[in-house]
């Protein structure tokens, strides 16, 4: 078992890796819509489900991985509302490649983030 750090991504927030890579897959954890540099959140949905991505990838490599390799994601949204901004970031975000996913709403996120998601990515 291989323990991930990224140091492209938000430090994490709690005591927690950003990936664990086990047996060929990378199990990551929830990447927040955090800016790496000053860790503070960026404003409004579009904005941070681009950064949530953009942190996810972050971790991805860092784990020897990347977007084109997720198998599945879970997207937590504060607001089902914000579904389809949502949709439309993801889905430029992957393209053609479309992994299995699961969306749900909770009653809040940490830091007050409006999204956060996970994934399972294969590793070479």
């Amino acid at each position: 078992m291989e323990f991930i750090t990224a140091t492209e991504a938000p430090a994490a927030i709690g005591p927690y890796s950003h990936a664990v890579v086990r047996n060929g897959l990378a199990y990551c954890s929830g990447a927040l819509p955090l800016d790496p540099a000053s860790m503070a959140l960026v404003d409004g949905i579009e904005a941070q489900s681009k950064q949530v991505i953009k942190n996810m990838a972050a971790v991805l490599e860092a784990a020897g991985s990347s977007l084109d390799k997720v198998v599945k994601t879970t997207i937590f949204l504060s607001d089902m509302g914000d579904f389809p901004v949502v949709n439309g970031v993801y889905a430029t975000a992957f393209g053609e490649h479309k992994p299995a996913r699961s969306t749900v709403q909770v009653a809040a996120l940490p830091l007050g983030a409006l999204i956060e998601i996970e994934c399972l990515a294969e590793v070479e």
